[in-house]
């Protein structure tokens, strides 16, 4: 089933319009039936990435449709990563290794984007070579008129792979038929050939009452619509973005234990806190109000890409002020990766790995302070938490070693290679590196220990995220035409621009 298949492509009216999940459901989906398909974005632009087994970085996108297809994470599927730590400039990640921060105005505009280009395809060749079919992400819109020259990862990506093609648009934000209708517009001839369907996501209401537009999408456009997703809250799949995070709660209830992650503007990995969102023991939410802190039973601090900058911040926001006041009044606080770095006694970036300030004082909980250094730590990591004998895995993704100032090292987690990770002051306070930690139950019973909470009995980690792939391929197999879909990677023909520009 894996010989001279199409890659499949799914592109979008513009961000966020679901392209991410749709991916990961249809790896799913083709894996279930025999195929061996590979998940790809040639660009990707998030600070919510993830460590490969080899040690490198890719965006977390691609590992969540790596593990609906049943693989692990490479940085073949995702060769070229952004994650944004100011307003101006991103640090660039090249086949998961860093490249140097560059500005917006540096990268679209000064750097080769022939080169890029070309790592962009040869990753994507490598895959292909490999796995079938390979399941293409695009990003944003694909009818940005001002970038289409600097192409690196839609359509010129479509053309150079022939990819099968489909358009998806976010009926909820509104304006379906005219994003739609003026998307393929604006597509070159060539480009349109590739389009071979439309897909409508996050419908509300009764799909059958879609049916008129339906039709007048296929009469306008030409092009046959062949699935309608409808908008769904009961099945959950990581998110990519931070965009996503305005869907999270903002505030405390009262009469149940309240866990505060403070809310960062450079926060990063927000997917570490997944597990205890849905954990029926806690209310976990996002601030950045020191009123709502104040109604914490536990505070986690998370990770950021700009530790520095995110803990002056927060600082002027009186933050650090109710932090340090809750912990004296015996509840507890966690940082994770930058939250740790910032929980220590002081900060140092005499390089300026991460801008102008070459030093800050920490909050002072925890007797380490932090040097940001130009090296990244990024691993796979297995390790036992505290005296636990359980196995416990997560990963570290992180600029800077940390340091113990005074007294012997009391660590978190004892880590399989022998090393040692975090900093234990007590069940109170404590830091550590690495994410996902609380994808791990002994860890999160740890947290809530000593809190007025009822024992439950959890799925585990892996158990939850195979039961949502499931649920996922099971409602695009009702409200999509996957046959179709499928037909469309079985003619290897090239077309014939693609046969003129590749002799």
């Amino acid at each position: 089933m894996t010989d001279n298949l199409r890659p499949l492509m799914f592109v979008g009216t513009g961000s966020d319009v679901g392209k991410s999940i749709l991916c990961a459901g249809i790896c799913r989906i083709l894996k279930q039936d025999g195929y061996q398909p590979a998940p790809f974005k040639g660009q990707n632009m998030s600070n919510n990435s993830y460590a490969t087994p080899d040690g490198k970085e890719i965006g977390r996108a691609q590992a969540v449709q790596a593990d609906a297809a049943g693989l692990p994470p490479h940085t073949d599927m995702n060769p070229i990563l952004l994650k944004p730590n100011s307003d101006q400039t991103s640090q660039l990640v090249i086949n998961g290794k860093p490249a140097g921060n560059q500005s917006a105005l540096s990268y679209f505009r000064q750097t080769d984007r022939d080169k890029l280009f070309d790592i962009v395809m040869e990753a994507f060749n490598r895959l292909n070579q490999r796995y079938a079919p390979v399941v293409i992400e695009g990003a944003g819109s694909i009818s940005e008129l001002n970038l289409k020259a600097r192409d690196i990862t839609n359509m010129r990506v479509a053309l150079k792979a022939n990819a099968a093609t489909y358009l998806i648009a976010d009926i909820d934000r509104g304006g379906v038929f005219g994003s739609i209708y003026g998307t393929l517009e604006l597509l070159t001839a060539e480009e349109r050939k590739l389009i071979k369907g439309i897909i409508i996501n996050k419908f509300r209401g009764d799909i059958r009452l879609f049916e008129d537009g339906k039709r007048i999408l296929e009469e306008i456009t030409g092009v046959p619509v062949v699935g309608v997703v409808p908008y769904f809250k009961d099945i959950h799949i990581e998110e990519e973005d931070a965009v996503t995070i305005v869907n999270k709660n903002f505030s405390s209830k009262a009469m149940v234990i309240n866990v505060a992650v403070v809310l960062l503007s450079r926060m990063s990995n927000f997917t570490d806190f997944n597990a205890l969102e849905r954990d029926p023991r806690i209310h976990l939410y996002y601030t950045d109000k020191p009123e709502e802190l104040k109604e914490a039973d536990i505070i986690i601090i998370p990770g950021t890409k700009s530790t520095l900058g995110d803990l002056q911040e927060i600082r002027k926001k009186g933050l650090v002020k109710e932090i340090l006041s809750a912990y004296t009044k015996g509840k507890k606080v966690v940082g994770v990766c930058g939250g740790y770095q910032m929980l220590g006694q002081e900060i140092h970036d005499p390089d300026g790995v991460e801008g102008v300030t070459s030093a800050i004082p920490g909050i002072g909980l925890l007797p380490v302070s932090t040097t940001m250094l130009g090296n990244k730590t990024t691993e796979q990591v297995s390790f036992n938490f505290l005296s636990s004998t359980k196995d416990c895995s997560g990963y570290e993704i992180h600029m800077g070693e940390t340091a113990v100032l005074e007294g012997s090292s009391q660590p978190v987690n004892q880590i399989r290679n022998g090393k040692t990770d975090g900093f234990y002051l007590n069940d109170k306070c404590w830091g550590t590196y690495i994410h996902g930690i609380f994808d791990n139950p002994v860890v999160v019973d740890h947290l809530l220990s000593g809190l007025d909470v009822t024992e439950v009995k959890l799925q585990s980690h892996q158990e939850y995220k195979e039961e949502q792939f499931d649920k996922l391929a099971s409602l695009l197999r009702e409200c999509m035409d996957i046959d179709y879909i499928k037909s469309t990677v079985t003619s290897p023909v090239l077309h014939e621009h693609q046969e003129e520009r590749d002799r």
